[in-house]
C-alpha cells in the first residue's frame, strides 16, 4: 500500500503544480472596487448616494468565474479544499453571506457562508462523474437579499491514474495459415481505459507480449500482431498461446496495466504429399469370388487433414489391370481394390499391380517440394475353389421336325469340371420346365431326344432347362437354358377360313359375284400360303355357278344366269377343292351352302324363305303381326262363348246336405222283386247323372232299403 501511495503522489505531482498556479485567479475576486453594489441588497453610508440609487446604478458584476478543479480519489483526514467565492462587494464586515446551490451542494460541496470557502467532503470519482454545475450567490447577512444575481460555475473532477487497461472481449482466438511468411498479420486486440484519454497519459496505452516469443509479435500502438518467425509448421505445432500486456502512462514505470490471452491456431495447408505406409501388399482371394467383391485396402498417409489429406488411387502397371479396379474411400482415405471379371485358378494363380497415391488438391505455393504422389506393389494370389460345371455354351438353341420320330436325337449339351480333379458330370432334364416330359436326356453324354410326338400348330418353342451335376461333389450343379423350335411339316390341308353362307337375289345379273372366300392352313410354309381353287370334276361344267381366283389367294364365287326360283330351288350347294403349294401337297374340299333370296331393287336381301314368297306383296312385318294378333283376339272370343253356354244349361245338382227323404216319390208299381231287372230305377228320377253310373254311395243304400211300393 504504501507503494501505491507514493506512485499516485508522483503522478498527482504534476497536475497539483498547475493547479496551485492556476488557483489564485480561479478562486479570487478582481479589487473590490467602491463603486459596486453589494449582491446582499443591503446599502453602503456613502455621501451621495442613496441606498436604494447605489443598488440600482450598479455598473458591473464586483465577481466572475467560469471553473474551479478537484482531484479525484482524495481521501484525506480534513475536507478537501476546493476552491474560495469572494466579491469585491465584501468589505470584510461579516454582513454578507454565501450560499451555494446545485450538484451535490449540500452532500458533496460544502460552503462557508462567511468565507466563502467551498469544500469536498466525499471522495470523488470522475469515472462516476467528471463535472459539477453549481450556482453561487452573495447575500446580505441580516436581510438574506441578493447583493448580485446568481453566478453559476463548474467544477471538475480532475483525473488521477486510478484505472487499470481491460481488455473487454477477451480471450481472444485467431488462426493463421501455417507456412506463412514473416510478418503474416494474425488479428488486432483492443483494450480500454476508463482514465481521461485528454487530460495527462492515464490513458495512453502501450501493448507488448509478456509469452509467445519468437513466433510472434505486436505493434506497441495499434496492438496487430504478425508472425515473427516464417514457414511456422502445423504438422510439428499446431496450437500457440500468446500472454498480451496492455499499459498505461504511455509504458513508463508507475503506469497500470491488463493483460489478455489469445490462442493461434495454426490451419493446414497442403505442404506434405501422401505416403504408403508399406511398399509391398498381399492379398489372396479365391477363384469364385463374386465381381465387385472388395479384395484389400490400400492406404498412403497424408500429415494434412482435410481435403488437403484427400488422394485418389489409380492402378499405373501390372498383369491384373483389366480384371481389378482400385476405387477411393473419401472418409477412411483409402484404396479399396475390387475385382472387375472373373478369376480362374486354373488359367492364372497370382497378379501382380502397381497401385499409385496422388493428392486431389495440390497447392502451386509447394510444388517444388517433390510430386505429391506415392506408389506402391500390390501382389494378389488367387486360391482354388470348387468351381461347378461350365457349359460349353451359356444357351442352347436345337431345331426338330414336328414328324421327327421317338427317340431321335434333337442335339446334345456338353459341360466339364474346370477343377484340376475334374470331376464327371452327369445331366438331367429339370422336370419343372417339362412337365410333359416330352423329351430326355442321356446322363452321360448330354444328347437330347424325343419322348412324345411334337406338333407346331400346338407349339413353337419348348424352352427347358438341362442341369449338370458332378458325380464326386452332387452340391455343386450348374443350369444351362435350352430352346427348341419345332420346324413345320406340310401335315394340314387347307380349308375355309370360316363358315361361309352366300346370298343369291332372285333378281340378281349374271356374272355378277355372290360371295368372295378365303383359305387357310395350320402349316407355316418358309415362302408363304399359295392356294389352288377348283370344282370337283363332276361340276366343272356346273350351269349355275363359277369360280374366280383373286390376286390376294382369295376366291369369288359368280353366278352364270339370272332367274334363280326360290319355289324351284331355295338352297345350293357348291363343293370346292382347296389346295395348298406344299411338298407334298395336301388339299381338302369344304362346300359352299348358297341360298336363293328375295331382294329389293337396290339389291339389299329382304327374306330367303320359301313361305315368305307367297305372301302378299309389299306385305310388311307389321302388318302381319296385326292380322296374327286379330286372329288370336277371335279365338279367345269364341272360347269364352262356348264355355258360357254350357254353363247355361247344367241341371241342378242335390247338395249333400240335403234331406234325401224329402226327395222320395211315391208310386203303387209293384215291382218283381229281386229278380226284376227290368224295373224302373228311381235313381233316375233322384239324379239324372245316373244314367251315366254316377250315384253317391249313400243314397244307393237307402234305395235298397225301399220296397218296391214306394212310389
Amino acid at each position: 500500500m504504501p507503494e501505491r501511495l507514493a506512485e499516485m503522489l508522483v503522478d498527482l505531482w504534476t497536475p497539483l503544480t498547475i493547479l496551485w498556479i492556476t488557483l489564485p485567479p480561479c478562486i479570487y475576486m478582481a479589487p473590490m472596487n467602491q463603486s459596486q453594489v453589494l449582491m446582499s441588497g443591503s446599502p453602503l453610508e456613502l455621501s451621495s448616494l442613496g441606498e436604494e440609487q447605489r443598488i440600482l446604478n450598479r455598473s458591473k458584476r464586483g465577481w466572475v468565474w467560469n471553473q474551479m478543479f478537484v482531484l479525484e480519489e482524495f481521501s484525506g483526514p480534513e475536507p478537501i479544499l476546493v476552491g474560495r467565492l469572494h466579491t469585491d462587494l465584501d468589505p470584510g464586515s461579516k454582513k454578507i453571506k454565501y450560499i451555494l446551490s446545485g450538484d451535490g451542494a449540500g452532500t458533496i460541496f460544502q460552503i462557508n457562508d462567511v468565507t466563502g470557502d467551498i469544500h469536498a467532503i466525499k471522495r470523488l470519482d470522475r469515472e462516476e462523474k467528471a463535472e459539477y454545475t453549481l450556482t453561487a450567490q452573495a447575500v446580505d447577512w441580516e436581510t438574506s437579499k441578493p447583493l448580485e444575481p446568481p453566478s453559476e460555475f463548474i467544477i471538475k473532477v480532475q483525473d488521477i491514474n486510478d484505472n487499470a487497461p481491460e481488455f473487454l472481449n477477451g480471450p481472444y482466438h485467431a488462426t493463421v495459415p501455417e507456412m506463412s511468411i514473416l510478418g503474416t498479420s494474425v488479428t488486432n486486440v483492443t483494450a480500454t481505459d476508463a482514465d481521461d484519454p485528454v487530460y495527462g497519459n492515464s490513458a495512453k496505452l502501450v501493448y507488448s507480449i509478456l509469452e509467445g516469443q519468437p513466433y510472434f509479435s505486436i505493434e506497441p500502438e495499434t496492438a496487430i500482431i504478425k508472425t515473427a518467425l516464417p514457414n511456422m509448421d502445423r504438422e510439428a505445432k499446431e496450437e500457440y498461446l500468446v500472454v498480451i500486456q496492455a499499459k498505461d502512462m504511455g509504458g513508463h514505470s508507475g503506469g497500470l496495466s491488463g493483460t489478455t490471452t489469445l490462442t493461434v491456431t495454426l490451419t493446414d495447408v497442403n505442404d506434405n504429399p501422401p505416403k504408403f505406409a508399406q511398399s509391398l501388399y498381399h492379398f489372396s482371394v479365391p477363384e469364385d469370388v463374386v465381381l465387385g467383391t472388395a479384395i484389400g485396402r490400400v492406404k498412403a498417409n497424408d500429415q494434412d487433414i482435410g481435403e488437403n489429406a484427400q488422394s485418389s488411387y489409380d492402378i499405373i502397371d501390372g498383369d491384373g489391370t483389366t480384371l481389378f479396379e482400385i476405387t477411393s474411400d473419401a472418409q477412411a482415405q483409402d484404396g479399396i481394390i475390387r475385382l472387375r471379371k472373373p478369376l480362374d485358378f486354373e488359367t492364372k494363380k497370382s497378379y501382380t499391380l502397381k497401385v499409385e497415391a496422388a493428392n486431389v488438391h495440390i497447392d502451386p505455393r509447394f510444388s517444388g517440394r517433390g510430386p505429391f504422389k506415392d506408389t506402391a506393389t500390390v501382389k494378389i494370389v488367387v486360391e482354388d475353389a470348387d468351381e461347378p460345371p461350365v457349359f460349353s455354351s451359356p444357351t442352347y438353341l436345337l431345331e426338330v421336325h414336328e414328324n421327327a420320330a421317338l427317340n431321335s436325337v434333337i442335339g446334345q449339351v456338353t459341360a466339364r469340371d474346370p477343377d484340376i480333379t475334374s470331376s464327371p458330370i452327369r445331366f438331367s432334364i429339370d422336370r419343372h420346365t417339362d412337365l410333359e416330359r416330352q423329351f430326355n436326356i442321356n446322363a452321360d453324354d448330354g444328347k437330347i431326344t424325343l419322348a412324345t410326338p411334337l406338333d407346331r400348330e400346338l407349339s413353337v418353342w419348348h424352352n427347358i432347362t438341362i442341369i449338370a451335376t458332378e458325380i464326386r461333389n452332387h452340391s455343386q450343379i450348374s443350369r444351362v437354358p435350352v430352346a427348341i423350335k419345332v420346324l413345320d411339316v406340310n401335315d394340314n390341308a387347307p380349308e375355309f377360313a370360316s363358315e361361309y353362307e352366300a346370298f343369291l337375289c332372285e333378281n340378281g345379273k349374271p356374272g355378277q359375284v355372290i360371295q368372295t372366300v378365303s383359305a387357310m392352313d395350320k402349316d407355316d410354309p418358309k415362302n408363304g400360303h399359295y392356294f389352288l381353287y377348283s370344282l370337283l370334276p363332276e361340276m366343272v361344267n356346273n350351269p349355275n355357278f363359277t369360280i374366280r381366283k383373286n390376286e390376294d389367294n382369295s376366291l369369288s364365287i359368280l353366278a352364270k344366269h339370272n332367274g334363280f326360283n326360290r319355289q324351284k330351288q331355295e338352297v345350293y350347294l357348291l363343293p370346292i377343292i382347296i389346295s395348298d403349294s406344299g411338298n407334298p401337297p395336301l388339299s381338302s374340299t369344304s362346300t359352299l351352302t348358297i341360298r336363293v333370296c328375295g331382294c329389293s331393287n337396290d339389291g339389299v336381301v329382304q327374306s330367303c324363305n320359301v313361305e315368305a314368297y307367297v305372301l302378299p306383296i309389299g306385305l310388311s312385318m307389321g302388318a302381319l303381326i296385326a292380322i296374327l294378333a286379330c286372329i288370336i283376339l277371335l279365338l279367345v272370343i269364341v272360347v269364352l262363348f262356348v264355355t258360357l253356354r254350357r254353363h247355361k244349361n247344367e241341371p241342378l245338382i242335390i247338395k249333400d246336405d240335403e234331406d234325401v227323404r224329402e226327395n222320395i216319390i211315391r208310386y203303387d208299381d209293384e215291382g218283381g222283386g229281386e229278380e226284376d231287372t227290368e224295373a224302373f230305377d228311381i235313381a233316375t228320377l233322384q239324379n239324372p247323372d245316373g244314367i251315366n253310373g254316377f250315384l253317391p254311395h249313400y243314397r244307393r243304400g237307402l234305395l235298397g232299403g225301399i220296397s218296391q211300393d214306394a212310389v
